[in-house]
């Protein structure tokens, strides 16, 4: 009977050092890289003559572009809620993302995206545009 529970302690103690090996190994640099992407910020301030129409225009105009550009990987889009008020006046926030710099350059010309430039040129105060590349 020792020895029944001793082979068993034995193989307890061999399988969790089998799942720490295993954990380890899943939890180095090469098992959990990240695929790195091109991000492209942009950050609105409108016009005081926009009305909330004019600016759900332009709203509708950018959330549409994902549809119209398939180079465009993921998208998202919000608006400012900080609390520190720092942001100048900027209170439309666009995240696209791209795999690629060669994806960014057809996404830049792509006639919706000219489109959409013209609906948003007569409502745009100032603009941010800031690329990196997520790591």
């Amino acid at each position: 009977m020792k020895n029944n529970i001793l082979l068993l302690f034995t193989l307890i103690l061999f399988s969790s050092c089998m799942n720490r090996t295993d954990n380890a190994k899943s939890n180095t640099p090469t098992a959990n890289k990240i695929t790195e992407q091109l991000r492209h910020v942009v950050l609105f301030k409108f016009t005081e003559a926009s009305t909330s129409a004019d600016i759900q225009k332009v709203e509708a105009a950018f959330i549409d572009l994902p549809s119209k550009i398939k180079e465009i990987k993921k998208f998202e889009w919000g608006l400012n809620n900080s609390p520190e008020g720092l942001n100048k006046g900027f209170t439309h926030c666009f995240f696209v993302t791209f795999n690629s710099e060669e994806e960014r350059s057809i996404y830049l010309p792509h006639p919706a995206h000219i489109a959409f430039v013209n609906v948003l040129s007569s409502h745009l105060e100032d603009v941010l545009v800031l690329d990196y590349w997520a790591k």
